[in-house]
Order: C-alpha cells, then sequence, then structure tokens
C-alpha cells in the first residue's frame, strides 16, 4: 500500500494529518508520497482576510523551496525539510512561515542552503500548480488541505484529525481510509471535532 499527501505548509490541520501518515506508514513500512497543495492556488480570485492572504503569500514562497527540493535531492528530503518546517511553524513555538524559518529548516533537514534561492523563484509555480491540480482531480471537487489518497484510488479531503491519534487509533483510521477508498459511491462523512466531550 502506498499513501499520498498532498499539503500545504502552512495549514496546521495538515501538520497533524501528516504527522499521523508518517507514524502509521513508519510502523507498517508503507510508502508515503509528498505532493502540494497551494491554498494561495485554492483560494485564486476569492474574497479573503488580508491575514490569510499574506499567509498564503508566505507558503507560495515556501511550496516552491520544497518543490526544488524534490525536483533536485527527492521526497527523503521533502520529507525532512516539511517535518523542520512544520515543527517551527506548528509546534510550540507557534512561529510564522518566514524566509527565516525556511532557512533554518534547510539546515536542520541538511539541504544546501542556496535552496532558498527557489523561494523567489516563479518558474517553479507551474509544479507547485501542476501538483495542486492533480490532487483536486483524485478528490473529484476544489478542496482544501490536505488530500491524501491511498494506492491508485481517489483522494479524500482530510482525514481531519484534532491530535495526532495514539498508534491503535492510527492504525484503524488507515484501515477505514484503506477501506473506503475504493468505494466510488461513497462520498462524504463528517462529525465535530470531539462530538461525545
Amino acid at each position: 500500500m502506498s499513501i499520498t499527501l498532498w499539503f500545504d505548509p502552512s495549514c496546521p490541520f495538515t501538520w497533524r494529518t501528516s504527522r499521523w501518515v508518517k507514524d502509521v506508514a513508519g510502523r507498517r513500512d508503507e510508502k508515503v508520497s509528498w505532493r502540494f497543495l497551494s491554498l494561495a492556488i485554492l483560494n485564486e480570485g476569492k474574497e479573503i482576510p488580508e491575514n490569510y492572504r499574506a499567509a498564503h503569500q508566505r507558503a507560495r514562497a515556501a511550496l516552491r523551496v520544497l518543490a526544488a527540493t524534490d525536483e533536485r535531492h527527492g521526497q527523503d528530503a521533502v520529507d525532512r525539510l516539511y517535518t523542520a518546517i512544520g515543527e517551527r511553524v506548528h509546534g510550540p513555538a507557534d512561529r510564522y512561515l518566514t524566509r527565516d524559518v525556511l532557512v533554518e529548516a534547510l539546515a536542520e533537514a541538511e539541504l544546501p542552503d542556496t535552496l532558498i534561492e527557489a523561494a523567489d523563484d516563479e518558474s517553479l509555480d507551474a509544479a507547485v500548480r501542476q501538483s495542486h491540480e492533480a490532487g483536486q482531480a483524485r478528490v473529484g471537487t476544489e478542496t482544501g488541505s490536505p488530500v491524501t489518497a491511498i494506492d491508485d484510488g481517489p483522494g479524500f479531503f482530510g482525514p481531519v484529525v484534532s491530535s495526532v491519534p495514539a498508534p491503535e487509533d492510527a492504525d484503524r483510521l488507515l484501515d477505514g481510509l484503506r477501506l473506503l477508498s475504493p468505494v466510488r459511491v461513497f462520498s462524504e462523512m463528517k462529525r465535530a471535532r470531539d462530538p461525545l466531550s
């Protein structure tokens, strides 16, 4: 089994889902493919609050660096870099996704510091857009981050988790997603983040 996760590095919900994916895939020796989803692209031409627009622009720069990393150093490097970015942006420090954060994350991921130049390289936007559109096509409708797909099956928006599940629940969640994935007539389920509390 393989798991593909489309992510925007600015999204905290996606961060938690990505940690679930890494945990369960690592314990099961499953392959994870990291793909790019851009909330900036998703919201093009839409009226959104200025603070979201600014966050999307910072994420666009990070996605360029991630795309250049994928092109030049491969998926393992994307995994390391996204982890280093996410720990700074979505961890206890709760920092903005700035150029300084990207520089620090590149160093932690043991990647060349020259990759920061990709943050300003608009030619990389085409690769991000192509990946974004592929993720949207797998879901079949416009959706946010994350998108998850199992093997060659259709994708899902989510799963959105309120926290990273413990191993037993993490396994259950992946098994459930794997069982639902090939059921083409299945479309949607939703509930509150903690309905029984």
